[in-house]
């Protein structure tokens, strides 16, 4: 429990309003797996139209990103998350309403800036806003919004598919055209609700204390620090941010030298082998992968809402546990976990044994140890390694390569089903997902209880190690 219950509150409620940033992320990303096949009809989408409908988010994203950091580092990360949330309103209103595929992949495209920010920032402002000790648990919240934002965009989908056929709105209004006539405008237009939420909901939470900090505004960084604090600890807060800045330039350069080189190559790699580990071809070809085991599984209970409750559910083990056990236990766990059931996958495929439940719990183990491992604990542990000055361009550099691996993984999951076969898919999905044991080992530190702070003075203290010469004897 914590020391002070209001304290803990008005933290649950800040980082919850920033978490829907990752709702925003999960429903925008899993909708088209309703929608494209509708749009593909109605606009009679050549293969590479249709291609480009889809991935044009990803593009989308991966400018999105590349723009945050330094946008938040200059600007602030709320006033960039409103930007996020007005870009992802404009894109699901703007969806729903045009009438040529050209101004529908132009919204798309807006969607993915928005998704592309809020990758980004969301996470990263919850990492400067908690303090040490709830630090894992607050940026998990924002792992537990995207998935139930996945999951929330199969049962909507679900749900306006079923109504779309029943003709309970006037032929002439436009719930009629949206839903019956045009059921796809409603399943993107269905976005607006939670964008207009998550926009309202942010003109109520304050700036990131830390980022205050770096702009000499100590009276309200302090007061802020104080509402998630007691009087002590909070002085203690102030006074290592600001000795953190003693020796920072604030540019990108000091990624580079030999202090934050190690976090750079953390920050970088572990979210590129969080999405080649094959998370998102299960998310997204889940059902494809089940039907060629034989499976039947029932309309809004089928395939992806099986894998997105599994998703949701076992992201709460990571949020009770990633402040108890440690970044390092879990990813070691849930990593380990994740290669046994894609290596037992893949013999179940090549030695045909596709009746019975076997491959399904299998996925769905996969699916668990995702849940309460890579998808959290790397957005944990890229918010918190980086130096505060730099800390939002050092993320969008980590949130990027995520993107890139996001792009290849998406391009190459449907070639590698047809031509190596299911087998051979999760086996590369395996052998990809290997180095992550060998990087949790040697390379990531445990940053259970540390303060931001801390964990700079810990790369800088490794560092002097590694610089100074042996003693003679």
């Amino acid at each position: 429990m914590h020391k002070n219950p209001s304290h803990f509150k008005y933290l649950v409620l800040i980082c919850t309003i920033a978490a829907l940033g990752g709702f925003l992320f999960g429903f925008d990303t899993a909708v088209i797996s309703g929608v494209v096949g509708f749009v593909k009809e109605e606009f009679s989408m050549s293969a590479a139209l249709e291609g480009w409908f889809v991935s044009c988010a990803l593009l989308g994203c991966i400018i999105g990103v590349t723009a945050a950091g330094k946008l938040s580092d200059s600007y602030g990360r709320k006033k960039i998350l409103l930007l996020s949330a007005i870009l992802f309103t404009v894109s699901a209103i703007g969806c729903m309403l045009v009438k040529s595929e050209f101004l529908l992949i132009s919204f798309r495209f807006v969607g993915g800036l928005g998704i592309g920010v809020a990758s980004m920032v969301s996470p990263l402002y919850i990492s400067e806003f908690s303090p040490a000790r709830l630090r894992g648990r607050m940026v998990t919240l924002y792992q537990l919004a995207i998935t139930i934002g996945i999951l929330c965009a199969y049962f909507s989908n679900a749900t306006l598919l079923k109504y779309s056929g029943q003709h309970i709105f006037s032929s002439t209004g436009f719930l009629h055209w949206i839903v019956n006539a045009h059921v796809w405008r409603s399943m993107l237009g269905m976005g607006s609700i939670p964008a207009l939420v998550f926009l309202i909901c942010l003109f109520f939470i304050p700036e990131s204390p830390r980022w205050l900090l770096m702009r000499k505004q100590e009276n309200k960084a302090r007061e802020l620090l104080g509402k998630v604090n007691d009087e002590k600890t909070t002085a203690k807060e102030v006074l290592a941010i600001k000795e953190s800045f003693v020796n920072e330039k604030g540019n990108l350069k000091e990624l580079l030298s030999p202090v934050y080189r190690i976090a750079l190559v953390v920050g970088i790699l572990l979210p590129f082998l969080s999405q080649v580990s094959g998370i998102n071809a299960i998310i997204y070809y889940g059902p494809r992968i089940l039907d060629e085991a034989g499976f039947t599984l029932g309309h809004a209970f089928g395939g992806q809402v099986t894998i997105g409750i599994v998703n949701v559910v076992f992201t709460f083990v990571a949020i009770f546990t990633v402040d108890k056990w440690g970044r390092r236990p879990l990813l070691l766990l849930g990593v380990s976990l994740a290669i046994a059931a894609l290596v037992t996958i893949g013999i179940f495929f090549k030695l045909h044994i596709v009746s019975g439940p076997w491959i399904l719990l299998f996925i769905l183990l996969y699916i668990a140890s995702f849940a309460f491992s890579f998808g959290p604990v790397c957005w944990v542990i890229i918010g918190e390694i980086f130096p505060t000055a730099i800390r939002g361009r050092a993320m969008a550099l980590g949130t990027l390569s995520l993107w890139i691996a996001n792009f290849f993984i998406g391009q190459l999951t449907p070639m590698m089903l047809d031509g190596i076969g299911p087998a051979g898919t999760f086996w590369i999905f395996a052998v990809l997902c290997s180095p992550t044991i060998w990087l949790v080992w040697k390379l990531i530190p445990e940053t259970k209880g540390r303060s931001l702070e801390e964990i700079e003075k810990y790369w800088k203290h490794k560092s002097q190690q590694q610089n100074t010469p042996p003693v003679e004897a």
